[in-house]
């Protein structure tokens, strides 16, 4: 018996969940936004081109952003205005493109508590029935990273997994491996 449309799992997260800009998490022009980007990878290496990332982060000062604006819509006509363009949200929401790449720009985030800088991402992705829920640390200061909580659990080759890499011109790199080697460390909440 073939499944019935509530058994399948996508691809379907690109179709209706992005909006337009949702990778401008920074406001545009910001001279402190910058860009993280990589690839959603399978357990084989192969780019997944139908992933959905959904990232948060606090602002430089690790403060939480409590404005609205990600997904401003026009009271009238109900249809998308833009993000204000001033404030900080915080939060984005990107798809992945036909060769499996995604990207944000963002502003670098600050520390909260005794927690290192970084960024929350959810991942949507093709036969995953549950989403996953991953950090990305951006480096610069090893003793930050290596007092961070969560960090100072993982062996050093797991800890690498969720460590950005610094690229020319200031980017960041990531990806996100969803098994195999090199897998990406995943968290569980409870």
């Amino acid at each position: 018996m073939p499944p019935t449309p509530s058994q399948t799992v996508g691809p379907f997260y690109g179709h209706a969940l992005p909006f337009p800009g949702g990778e401008d998490v920074a406001p545009l022009g910001h001279p402190d936004t910058i860009t993280v980007h990589g690839y959603v990878l399978d357990g084989e290496g192969r780019p997944l081109p139908d992933a959905l990332l959904e990232v948060w982060g606090p602002d430089p000062d690790g403060n939480l952003p409590a404005v609205d604006g990600s997904m401003r819509r026009d009271p009238a006509s109900g249809g998308f205005l833009g993000r204000n363009g001033v404030e900080f949200t915080g939060f984005g929401r990107v798809r992945t493109d036909a060769d499996g790449h995604w990207y944000v720009r963002t502003l670098r985030p600050g520390a909260r508590g005794r927690n290192a800088p970084c960024l929350s991402v959810c991942v949507f992705a093709r036969g995953l029935l549950v989403h996953l829920f991953t950090r990305i640390y951006l480096p610069g200061d090893e003793a930050v990273l290596a007092a961070d909580p969560l960090l100072a659990r993982l062996d050093e080759q797991r800890r690498g997994t969720l460590i950005a890499a610094r690229e020319d011109g200031g980017a960041y790199r990531f990806d996100i491996r969803l098994q195999g080697e090199g897998e990406t460390v995943f968290l569980e909440f409870r």
